[in-house]
């Protein structure tokens, strides 16, 4: 029943992995937390969202065992250790495999759907001496980059999928995808039987880029996926590297631009492991993820009048509502957490906010 509950929460529209942190941390599970919707909505002057029905949950959970696979959430032992550090961490992710490779170093392979030749090669072989020194290679399961990184690394490799784990995609990369969830490890955010779709890619590119240590861009072009891969990285304080190009090559600019704005240049494995290498070999694991509790802290009307009238439709940062109205953390953040859950607020990256209906 815990798993269920915790999968409600996680499934309910709107609560995203934020939300979830703040109402675990300050209901102590899901099942209360569930209970508190109505209530916290109402305070935020909305209708609380409606999670999904026990059966529904009970459904999904079904048909990840018979694929053979299984929910990690974000506070078991087996869950990520670098992936959970991410305020934007997926509270539970869905995975089929070896989840052990997701506790070794790990580097983040991406590029170009439609790449060269030589980058293409260039992308296998380095996926292989990185998984022959022993460190595993992450990757998106596109055509181009990230398949040579996949096939490179072999049983060492990590595939993050966009849509539900039992959806292949794409089509043509459908044996591979099936080979690393059996070898390898398989994981994906969405439930079974979800299409990816292009809201979805996002998404994905984030645990990419937090279950690594460094993130490797080999070929790019200034507009792409690849590219919000290696800023994520980047915006986790992970090592962003790439990989030279020819100016002439358009495929090369992402790359060369990278490099311009200080990413590591990378011409060898060798390049990339003194990057990622701790300093203390025990930084690899760390203890698994535990919730901060929210001091017990409930706000008046004059604390959320104040801090309502403090937001607007441009995203503020959340220390600058501390700072300005004079609340403590604790009621500022609940008074946020009503509004989120009444549908009035939408949370940004970088831990900034805004009103979406401001009061009338």
């Amino acid at each position: 029943m815990r798993d269920v509950d915790r999968l409600r929460l996680i499934r309910t529209p709107g609560i995203g992995p934020v939300t979830y942190r703040q109402l675990i941390a300050r209901f102590g599970d899901a099942t209360r937390a569930l209970a508190a919707l109505p209530d916290l909505a109402r305070r935020g002057g909305g209708t609380a969202p409606r999670p999904p029905e026990p059966r529904t949950i009970e459904r999904e959970l079904r048909r990840v065992a018979e694929l053979g696979a299984r929910h990690v959430f974000i506070d078991d032992s087996a869950y990520p250790v670098l992936l959970a550090e991410l305020e934007s961490a997926p509270p539970a992710i869905v995975v089929r495999g070896d989840i052990a490779l997701a506790h070794k170093p790990v580097v983040a392979i991406v590029g170009a759907r439609n790449a060269s030749a030589a980058a293409c090669r260039f992308a296998r072989q380095i996926a292989h001496d990185l998984a022959n020194a022993g460190t595993a290679v992450v990757s998106g399961l596109a055509r181009g980059i990230d398949t040579a990184a996949h096939m490179g690394a072999g049983r060492q490799t990590i595939a993050v999928i966009a849509g539900g784990i039992d959806v292949p995609y794409p089509l043509e990369n459908e044996a591979l995808q099936q080979q690393i969830g059996e070898e390898a490890l398989l994981i994906a955010e969405m439930p079974p039987g979800t299409e990816p779709r292009a809201r979805h890619f996002p998404h994905r590119n984030r645990i990419i880029a937090g279950i690594a240590a460094g993130t490797l861009v080999v070929e790019a072009a200034p507009r792409s996926g690849s590219l919000i891969t290696a800023r994520l990285a980047n915006e986790a304080g992970r090592e962003v590297m790439a990989v030279p190009g020819s100016p002439l090559d358009p495929r090369a600019q992402g790359c060369n631009l990278l490099i311009r704005e200080g990413a590591t240049l990378v011409q060898s494995a060798a390049d990339v492991l003194e990057q990622i290498r701790p300093i203390d070999p025990r930084a690899i694991r760390a203890p698994a993820m535990r919730f901060d509790p929210i001091p017990p802290a409930d706000a008046d009307d004059a604390a959320r009048r104040a801090i309502v009238a403090l937001l607007g439709p441009v995203p503020v940062a959340v220390d600058e509502l501390i700072r300005q109205s004079g609340y403590v953390p604790a009621i500022v953040q609940i008074v946020l957490l009503e509004l989120e859950l009444a549908g009035r607020l939408e949370r940004h990256a970088g831990g900034r906010v805004s009103l979406i209906s401001p009061l009338p």
